[in-house]
């Protein structure tokens, strides 16, 4: 990347510091480093993007927590769902949506992991879901229902979810397995996200970049999970905090500081004042 940054694309989970789904409204305010370090961009005429896993709704209230209202009234963008939602806020609107049948990977991934909970997000509600999740893993209304009904409908995303088992079992079987017609990013925990097959968050992130007339080559992307591998890559200056796991490292150009120890702030400090 030559020059100041013109996108600021952020991971949220892992990446910003004390967040997790479901959270924020307990966690700590925002502290003012990062308000101050994120307003010093927006104001410089950058845009800050985020980028998350998570539905529209659960990266409003972090776009409010760091106040991230565009730049001369105008809405910012947010990509959710790893790419298959674009939206514009505030308000929220869902600009672009990406659907697929989740069925045939769902169940090829279930033959080789039975006892995995299954969900589906509801659109401004949360989730219906085969069987609970751990307590504070998913936000919004819980409704069980069974997997076929599930299954029904076309799906943006789709959480396959085993608390019993590991990261690294589910990113084998993901690896290993034929998960027709769609694309796959595996967790910290044995969490599979599955989205339709060729979107990711780069994906998405390309599609704000030509919106807005921006190169990849001016973007600066922060992560630290595997989904965010590919925005890593697509951007001029792809940026991995420090816990993030080797081959997330590995597809970075640099490699910041934790998530706790302000990694995001100290690398958007080196570009903006």
């Amino acid at each position: 990347m030559i020059g100041r940054p013109r996108l600021v694309a952020l991971d949220i989970d892992g990446t910003l510091p004390a967040w997790t789904e479901g959270e924020e409204e307990t966690a700590e305010p925002a502290g003012s480093r990062i308000l101050k370090v994120l307003r010093a961009a927006l104001d410089s005429g950058a845009h800050v993007v985020l980028c998350s896993g998570r539905s529209p709704q659960g990266m409003t209230r972090v776009a409010d927590r760091l106040n991230l209202y565009g730049q001369n009234g105008e809405r910012m963008w947010i990509v959710a769902s790893n790419g298959a939602m674009l939206c514009r806020y505030a308000p929220l609107e869902i600009v672009r949506q990406e659907t697929f049948d989740a069925g045939p990977a769902v169940r090829a991934f279930l033959g080789q992991c039975p006892s995995a909970l299954v969900a589906v997000e509801d659109q401004g509600i949360g989730y219906r879901l085969t069987a609970p999740f751990p307590a504070g893993e998913l936000p919004g209304e819980m409704i069980l229902a069974g997997l076929d009904d599930l299954l029904a409908q076309p799906a943006s995303r789709v959480i396959v979810r085993d608390p019993a088992a590991s990261s690294e079992h589910f990113a084998r079987l993901a690896a290993e397995l034929d998960l027709p017609g769609a694309g796959h990013a595996v967790g910290w925990s044995a969490w599979l996200d599955l989205t339709p097959a060729d979107v990711s968050k780069a994906s998405g992130l390309r599609h704000v970049c030509a919106e807005l007339g921006v190169s990849g080559a001016d973007v600066l992307a922060v992560g630290d999970g595997r989904s965010d591998i590919e925005m890593l890559r697509f951007a001029g200056r792809g940026v991995a905090v420090a816990q993030a796991p080797q081959d997330v490292r590995d597809a970075a150009d640099a490699v910041t500081a934790a998530a706790e120890d302000d990694g995001v702030v100290l690398e958007l400090e080196r570009w903006f004042d």
